[in-house]
């Protein structure tokens, strides 16, 4: 499952980024559904929001090409040897290393930049302009929080005390 997903991650996003690449880098942005969706090539240098991209880029190598990789290293190892994940955390974590991985591959393909062009929002009001494994880095971290409240709720065993 986890090998599945992870491609999945992978392939899709970085076959939106294809896409947008190619239809996009020289265009103006695209506006649909009444300017909700908004296509806009970009290429990003720091991280999520732009985080990092002023920084030194040997300092923003390090950070977001090697220290963000083996964070991925380290999570999927854990995936793999932990005894008390649930399948519901594995789904996470795996949309989570799937994400940052096809991100990661941006990073190491395009000279430390990631390729982003979705941006959604209503007039002024939007969001910083992302891409699909984005998407699914929140999906994962989204499914890694509901395991945890799920977990952390009383179980009910039927069994009632009057």
């Amino acid at each position: 499952m986890i090998g599945i997903l992870l491609v999945t991650c992978i392939g899709c996003d970085q076959t939106t980024k294809h896409m947008a690449q190619s239809s996009l880098e020289t265009a103006a942005p695209q506006s649909l559904f009444n300017d909700v969706l908004r296509l806009q090539y970009t290429e990003n240098p720091g991280g999520m929001l732009s985080f990092g991209a002023g920084m030194p880029a040997s300092v923003r190598f390090w950070f977001l090409t090697v220290f963000v990789g083996l964070l991925l290293v380290g999570i999927l190892a854990y995936m793999f040897v932990s005894q008390q994940i649930s399948p519901f955390q594995t789904t996470g974590l795996s949309f989570i290393v799937g994400g940052g991985s096809s991100n990661l591959l941006d990073r190491i393909l395009h000279d430390g930049h990631v390729i982003d062009f979705l941006n959604i929002g209503i007039g002024t009001v939007r969001t910083a302009i992302f891409n699909l494994a984005d998407v699914m880095i929140l999906f994962g971290a989204a499914l890694l929080l509901l395991s945890s409240t799920h977990k952390n709720q009383p179980q009910d065993d039927g069994a009632h005390q009057d």
